[in-house]
């Protein structure tokens, strides 16, 4: 079985953390479960939020969290996977916990890990649930690590499950069909929890429609209508939304595109459902999506006068999101792509759909790809058209060096996993935490 992406991510501090331990998926929440009992079940200790989806969960989980702080909340949030630092994956306020408190927390959840066999990230997950709770922390907000219904985040009982979308992904884990892996992210669903989305495909609402009435779950379509007027620059996206709650609010998220306006959106349909002692006030609303922070995702960076966009779209449907962001902030030319695909994925659809907005492209590996993941990326150039300037560099610094004489005073696109994204930030010193 292959070794899912997140978990191949290489960061000292997980060695650290617990003995070498199995980093293929096994379907089962059973481990999981175990092992938190083992612990006297700490995500029992406070309300969650749980959200799934194939692109934009974890934006929207950042979103939540934001403006449950500015709430004046204690707020946890548990994504996935980071980009160089293990401790991205918990925050507390936005902050992720001291690396002493994370070896501390580990050593008191290693037996349980160890005793019922855990996963790589069945590990963390009870780790991060059992931090939470030993920080006396107020809410969660959680996002799915695989699919949702056999996901070890799925030990959760809610106040409100979404999904954002679904596309085709990770289709050897959750299905060949678009409505299979809808099947497995609806699996979050709980009896009496709303189950909100922003999924527009008529089919895959039926299909929501039916599973919610099956489990007993009351149903929240986000619409298009609920969104107008969006407007998209560099540093922000603006747009206007309809509440019932708080009625129109024009709302400002340093999340840039088109996408995040309808993530943010989300986020805010989410809110609305949650029980009276966490709802926020319409002014919590607009000020914490003003300072969410959610780093690797249309993130632009200049850095002695080169314009660096950042972003992990590892799939089609997150390329198409990218590259609409590209033609709307409209950076300094050249652009010049730093890409790096995982083998697994649907490159020969996604380096199309990226390079109508390139002026040039290195196609590379990322240094923290295991062996299994490797793409072959002479075997991608062979297929991309004549006409644009196409070079590979396995080595992945001298592809950076080379991306940037090839700028100039122009921009590079690091694109196409979470591992390019990371790669490329540690590369240049920065902190996805900042």
């Amino acid at each position: 079985m292959p070794v899912r992406a997140d978990q191949a991510f290489p960061d000292p501090l997980f060695d650290r953390l617990f003995p070498p331990l199995p980093t293929a998926t096994h379907w089962s929440l059973e481990r999981t479960e175990n092992a938190l009992g083992d612990l006297g079940d700490p995500h029992r200790n406070y309300p969650s939020i749980h959200v799934g989806g194939t692109n934009g969960k974890g934006s929207v989980s950042s979103t939540i969290s934001s403006v449950l702080t500015e709430r004046g909340l204690k707020v946890a949030c548990y994504t996935s996977p980071h980009l160089i630092s293990f401790r991205e994956r918990l925050l507390i306020n936005g902050s992720p916990l001291p690396e002493a408190t994370l070896l501390e927390y580990a050593g008191q959840v290693r037996a349980s890990v160890m005793r019922f066999g855990l996963t790589f990230f069945e590990a963390i997950t009870v780790l991060a649930m059992y931090a939470f709770a030993k920080e006396g922390v107020q809410v969660l907000a959680a996002e799915v690590g695989l699919g949702g219904r056999l996901d070890a985040t799925n030990v959760l009982r809610p106040e409100v499950a979404a999904v954002t979308n679904v596309a085709k992904d990770h289709s050897y884990y959750l299905g060949e069909t678009v409505l299979e892996i809808a099947r497995e992210k609806a699996g979050i669903m709980k009896p009496g929890v709303p189950f909100v989305t922003t999924e527009t495909s008529e089919d895959l609402k039926a299909l929501f429609e039916q599973l919610a009435a099956e489990v007993g779950a009351p149903l929240v379509f986000v619409d298009r209508e609920r969104v107008s007027r969006v407007k998209v620059n560099k540093r922000a996206t603006s747009f206007y939304t309809k509440t019932a709650k708080w009625g129109e609010l024009k709302l400002v998220t340093p999340l840039v595109g088109t996408h995040q306006a309808t993530n943010t959106s989300l986020a805010v349909a989410v809110l609305e459902e949650l029980p009276n002692s966490l709802i926020p006030e319409a002014n919590d609303v607009i000020s914490g999506i003003s300072k969410v922070k959610y780093r690797g995702r249309a993130d632009i960076r200049v850095i002695e006068g080169l314009t660096w966009i950042f972003d992990v779209a590892h799939n089609p449907a997150g390329m198409r999101s990218f590259t609409e962001t590209l033609g709307q902030i409209h950076s300094p030319g050249p652009l010049v792509g730093l890409v790096s695909i995982l083998s697994d994925k649907d490159w020969k659809t996604m380096l199309p759909i990226l390079l109508t907005r390139l002026d040039m492209v290195i196609l590379t590996r990322a240094p923290s790809l295991s062996d299994q993941e490797f793409w072959d990326p002479q075997s991608a150039a062979e297929e991309i058209p004549v006409d644009l300037h196409v070079e590979v560099e396995e080595d992945f610094t001298q592809a950076l060096q080379k991306a940037v004489k090839l700028a100039g005073n122009g921009s590079v696109i690091a694109t196409g996993s979470v591992h390019t994204v990371g790669s490329a930030m540690r590369l240049l010193g920065l902190d996805p935490l900042s």
